[in-house]
């Protein structure tokens, strides 16, 4: 069994053996890797191949190879096992909760330990600290945001002007989310033709029902990923909310909506309000046939929505000239112009403040102002729940959500479940 990191580590105690050059150039060409969450092909791998082309042309010591390695899942199951063989990347974009299990294992390097001059610090300080969150364990920074993203509501103008809603106002909290949704949802005989909200509960159940128990005032997990609180009062509340939708309002489809298939039925006008990433705006945007409406999630006791998406973690296989390779390329793709670029292209939110200052951003958001919606709801964020073995804990908390969400449990004993299985988990990990 996996030790906590606190009885285990040897890194933070040699860290001066780790202090190496922060941006210095390496002799000769120095050949890095990495590994990227998507499969071969498509829009997003010409991105990053661009960009990777620009940064090889601009630092010509370095020749960097991307690798599409599928999805989350398989890249960090495809980087785990090939860096435990001794042929793994030298960094892979992963999902900024796969941090602990990351350092637990003790895989990866903290760049705040690589990267020390001044101007190192102030690219690292340059991030929103939303984004930052997620990637800071033991004092130490694990994680360099990339692929970030939050949760937002999307919604159809027209449907809502159809069933006599205020196309240009979205829901603000709770009672009116329920009530838009009642109202925008239409039945031909006993047909549901429109259902008023899609809430997905496939691939990423816990990270949509993180966003409803912030709302209602609960965190699901303590900042150390030592302990969860799945079965908090919040939490049930929140719950409960998502399944009284089905029940009460019979305005969301019962059972579980799909991930994958949501975004589509939300295009297709079989839902007029859909919950989903912002990773999805471009998309979205570039097919929806109707007036798009983008807005933050809605409140019940506060705003609030977890963080999601991935960030760029260095292993330790990586030679002194490969950091030294890898902190520049880190740096050149999260400039400020490409953060923006890379906002523009994919949906994905901005990771730094000062990418909303270019000129570019600044022509997109004035052309399209819901782009700004995810950037404006980050002083809500909280950190996606992240804990050791977060993994396992995740899938027991998504297990019992379905649970409920299918009707096979009430809220308090699904949650109550999750906590035991969560808390059982957790136990070794306690200090």
């Amino acid at each position: 069994m996996r030790q906590p990191i606190t009885t285990r580590r040897t890194l933070l105690t040699g860290a001066a053996a780790l202090a190496m050059p922060s941006i210095g150039r390496a002799q000769g060409t120095t050949e890095i890797e990495f590994y990227f969450p998507v499969a071969v092909g498509g829009p997003i791998t010409k991105i990053i191949d661009g960009y990777v082309a620009d940064f090889m042309r601009a630092e010509p010591s370095v020749k960097v190879r991307p690798i599409y390695a599928g999805s989350y899942v398989d890249t960090l199951t495809k980087a785990v096992t090939a860096t435990k063989a001794g042929t793994g990347p030298q960094m892979a974009v992963l999902l900024a909760v796969d941090a602990y299990s990351l350092v637990d294992d003790d895989l990866i390097l903290p760049f705040d330990t690589l990267a020390t001059s001044a101007e190192d610090k102030a690219w690292l300080s340059g991030f929103y600290p939303a984004f930052l969150r997620n990637g800071q364990i033991d004092g130490h920074l694990w994680g360099i945001p990339f692929q970030r993203s939050t949760i937002v509501l999307y919604y159809n103008k027209a449907a809502f002007q159809e069933a006599g809603l205020d196309p240009d106002k979205a829901p603000v909290n709770w009672a009116e989310h329920a009530d838009f949704a009642m109202k925008a949802t239409t039945r031909g005989g006993d047909r549901t033709t429109r259902w008023g909200v899609e809430i997905p509960a496939t691939g990423f159940s816990y990270w949509l029902f993180q966003a409803l128990a912030a709302e209602a005032g609960s965190e699901l997990a303590n900042a150390n990923g030592t302990k969860v609180n799945f079965n908090d009062p919040g939490c049930v509340q929140a719950l409960q909310y998502w399944m009284d939708l089905t029940t009460r309002g019979k305005s969301h489809p019962p059972g579980i909506v799909d991930w994958g298939t949501a975004p589509r039925d939300f295009l297709e006008g079989k839902t007029a309000m859909l919950w989903h990433t912002t990773g999805n705006l471009s998309n979205i945007r570039a097919n929806a046939k109707f007036p798009l409406g983008v807005a933050m999630l809605p409140a019940q006791a506060r705003r609030g929505s977890p963080t999601g998406g991935g960030n760029f973690h260095l292993f330790k296989g990586a030679t002194p000239a490969q950091q030294s390779a890898c902190l520049r390329l880190l740096k050149f793709l999260t400039s400020p112009e490409r953060a923006a670029q890379w906002g523009i292209d994919t949906g994905y939110v901005a990771t730094r403040p000062d990418a909303w200052e270019t000129e570019a951003m600044k022509r997109y958001v004035a052309g399209f102002p819901q782009a700004a919606v995810a950037r404006d709801q980050l002083q809500y964020a909280v950190a996606e729940l992240s804990t050791h073995d977060n993994q396992r804990v995740t899938q027991a908390l998504d297990d019992e959500l379905q649970a409920a969400l299918t009707g096979r449990k009430t809220a308090q004993l699904a949650l109550n479940d999750a906590q035991a299985a969560g808390t059982r988990l957790l136990r070794n990990y306690q200090r």
